[in-house]
């Protein structure tokens, strides 16, 4: 079904679906839009001390129902102006109709940003609330991929969730969405935070065995203190591993001891997946250098590829 939408070629920058499909393993970074003064100073200072470790590309998140779309396209425009990386914009259905998505694929194409990251997103406010679709716009991510397929030559990137979608009421459907998704016309996929190899190996598995090749990038986070336990299960709908969480507890006055097994577990996990002969590994930074560049090191230290 065509959306009717105005065709706009963006060629300036490579495709990050190419990238991630060549030999070897893409390594790339996650930001998110500042809320405020102090926190664009976070984010750039992050972002220039990260920029030395050459990095396959990095994404730029966009806040639920759209709360922070004018600042992405800024922070997406401006890295791929202003620094030496390659910038992936994400793009969310909440709360936007499809003439509103259509005007912002063209603001993402005259600032000269060929790669998006879509999804579907959740409900502002609460995460876990009821997603209602806008009366013009799109029920599902897969409608989103073919609205920017639709568009123009874009490479498009898809969430894969590793455990399975909070909203799916099992693993197969999760699975049978996911595809659809695929062949809808994304070029790859970034899966949510997760702290089990296994993980991700069975949902690579079990995609692959439905016949779809979509390369499946790792999206990691190093636990850096007790806090990002928790957070993860909120961010993920996933459980946090009840072994992993022991290791933890047993450490948790120690925020040194924290930080550093969090880095030395996340790299073995990068490790083991770098063997397993995965795509792509994707850091979310969560706008801080300092996480991010020790696990970088301690997984190029160690790393065979």
């Amino acid at each position: 079904m065509s959306l009717g939408l105005p065709s706009v070629l963006p060629t300036s920058q490579p495709s990050i679906g190419d990238l991630i499909r060549a030999p070897g393993p893409t390594f790339s970074f996650e930001f998110f839009p500042p809320k405020d003064a102090d926190g664009e100073r976070l984010l750039w200072r992050s972002i220039r001390e990260l920029e030395p470790l050459l990095p396959s590309f990095v994404s730029i998140t966009y806040g639920a129902g759209g709360s922070t779309r004018d600042t992405t396209i800024a922070v997406t425009e401006r890295i791929a102006t202003e620094t030496t990386l390659l910038p992936m914009a994400h793009l969310t259905a909440v709360n936007h109709s499809i003439a509103e998505l259509r005007n912002i694929v063209g603001r993402l194409a005259a600032a000269g940003i060929r790669n998006m990251l879509l999804v579907r997103g959740d409900p502002p406010g609460d995460p876990t609330g009821e997603w209602v679709q806008h009366p013009d716009g799109v029920l599902y991510a897969e409608e989103l991929v073919r609205l920017v397929r639709e568009s123009g030559d874009f490479s498009v990137g898809v969430a894969a969730f590793p455990y399975k979608h909070p909203r799916s009421p099992d693993i197969e459907s999760d699975t049978e969405q996911f595809v659809r998704k695929c062949r809808a016309g994304a070029d790859f996929a970034i899966t949510q935070m997760f702290f089990d190899a296994d993980d991700y190996l069975r949902l690579r598995d079990r995609v692959a065995a439905t016949g779809c090749d979509t390369p499946i990038v790792a999206g990691v986070m190093p636990v850096t203190r007790m806090g990002t336990i928790e957070r993860s299960e909120k961010l993920s709908g996933a459980p946090f591993p009840k072994a992993l969480a022991a290791r933890f507890e047993r450490i948790a006055d120690d925020p040194v001891a924290v930080r550093k097994l969090g880095i030395e577990l996340a790299g073995e996990m990068c490790q083991r997946l770098i063997d397993e002969g995965i795509p792509g590994i994707h850091f979310i930074t969560l706008n801080r250098s300092t996480a991010t560049r020790d696990l970088w090191q301690h997984l190029r230290a160690g790393v065979r590829v």
